[in-house]
Parts: C-alpha cells; structure tokens; sequence
C-alpha cells in the first residue's frame, strides 16, 4: 500500500500506525504547498482533494480521511491492539477520541496556518484551542494513554496534532499532562521511525 503525506502534518498520525503495525508501506511525499510530488507529479491527479493523509490500497481501492485511515490499519493488525474490537463499546470511545482529535483540536489550530487569518483574530483562535487542549489534559491525569494503559491510533492523532502548537503561537507548557504523554509517546520506536522517515528527527 502507499501512504502520500507531508511531513509534519495530519498524516504523521498513520505513518505512525503504519509503522506500529509492521504492514508493508510505500511513503511518499507530497507537498500541501506546490501540490506536486518530489518528481513532479501534479499531486491533484492522483488525489483530486489534494490534501493528505492519502492511503491507495493494493488493489487500487483508496481512502483519504486520516480517522478512518487508521482505524483501517490497525484492523489489519489486531494482534497490535492500536484499536479496540469493531462492535465493542471501547470502539466507540475510540471514535469519539478520534472524532474529537479531528473536529475540536485538528479543525481548531487550522486558522494558525492559514496566511489569510487575521492577525487579531488569532488570539481568540489560539484561547479556544487552549480551552480544549485543558479539557485533553484533565483526562489524561490518570492514564498513560487517551483510552488507558493500551496505545491506540487515537494517540497517534493527538501527539501529531499536539505537536503542531509550537509552531503557531499555542503554549502548552502548562499542560503537564500533555507533556508527560508526549513524551512517553515519542519514546515509542514506531513514532521515531515515522518522524525520521519525514525529517522531522535526526
């Protein structure tokens, strides 16, 4: 299968559980800003929404939203436990997480990186991502994981998406929490593979 991403952006998440799940991948780069893959090729022909996460199955069928991406591969991979069982109640928590990852935190920090935001509306943009990542924090008071002691796709989501505050004005310092669970989660060898494959580590 192949997996087109941009380094450092939401599709870090299932490069991530690509790696985490030992399933054989092709990586391939495409830049968000010149929509153009390292050879040229005009990214839109290949992915007509032009954004990534983008996953071309073996048999040429697709998907192309980073959610449903990786809970597709940590199907493949149940032995892994990046995702509870389909039908379970802990399933739907798992795509609670995710839902909110995408639609409260993902959704929230894009104003940051669009050039065409307003400076003074950036204040009250970054507040409300604060407010939500305080909420994150919380839960994560008394567990290592968003779903427990067990890693899962979600927290591949949360640690790319978290990652993206110092680079847009968000200070988490405060959020202990956050900090210790990101730093347990770089720590995981499927995480540094991932980073090192897009250069985002040494």
């Amino acid at each position: 299968m192949k997996l087109y991403y941009s380094p450092g952006a939401c599709s870090l998440s299932p490069h991530i559980v690509l790696h985490e799940t030992g399933l054989k991948h092709e990586a391939i780069m495409a830049s968000t800003k010149s929509h153009k893959l390292q050879d040229g090729t005009d990214y839109y022909s290949i992915n007509p929404l032009g954004y990534v996460p983008f996953l071309v199955l073996d048999n040429g069928d697709t998907l192309h939203e980073g959610p449903a991406i990786v809970q597709y591969l940590a199907d493949q991979a149940p032995e892994k436990n990046l995702a509870p069982a389909n039908g379970t109640m802990a399933r739907y928590h798992l795509q609670e997480w995710l839902n909110f990852i995408a639609t409260e935190l993902h959704k929230g920090f894009n104003p940051l990186f669009n050039p065409a935001t307003p400076e003074d509306f950036k204040p009250t943009v970054r507040a409300n991502v604060i407010k939500r990542l305080n909420w994150v924090n919380e839960q994560l008071s008394n567990k290592s994981y968003l779903m427990g002691d067990q890693f899962t796709v979600a927290d591949a989501y949360l640690f790319t998406v978290t990652g993206w505050a110092q680079f847009v004005g968000v200070d988490i310092s405060d959020l202990k929490h956050i900090q210790a669970y990101r730093e347990r989660i770089l720590m995981r060898p499927a995480v540094q593979a991932a980073m090192k494959a897009e250069g985002l580590l040494k």
